[in-house]
């Protein structure tokens, strides 16, 4: 896997100039959707349903791809992969991962809010 950077500076710049004002409002909902998408993975680990970490691990990729946030997505994708086969071993290790880059991009957008 090789690795993506944190943010997608061109397509937060795009994104920045369709939204204009509407910008800081999309990265704080994207942003409070992606701690409740953590927050459903870890749920989904615990009741052992696979299918259901799977389905959420490709919605939170859609949403990190949308944003501009590559590097996550691409963790998103592999978790989505080891829900489908039905791997959930290292799923929590998983959702550690996501959650610490989470962390890395939340900074880095709020960041650019400050601008």
């Amino acid at each position: 896997m090789s690795n993506k950077p944190h943010l997608d500076e061109e397509a937060l710049a795009e994104l920045q100039d369709v939204m204009d004002d509407e910008f800081e409002v999309l990265i704080q909902t994207y942003l409070s959707d992606s701690r409740e998408r953590v927050a459903s993975l870890r749920a989904a680990i615990e009741v052992e349903d696979a299918d259901a970490f799977a389905k959420m691990a490709h919605s939170f990729k859609g949403s990190c791809i949308n944003i501009g946030a590559p590097h996550l997505g691409q963790l998103c994708l592999a978790a989505e992969m080891a829900g489908k086969e039905n791997r959930l071993e290292g799923a929590s290790a998983m959702v550690d991962g996501i959650e610490a880059e989470l962390r890395t991009v939340a900074d880095m957008l709020e960041g650019l809010l400050v601008r």
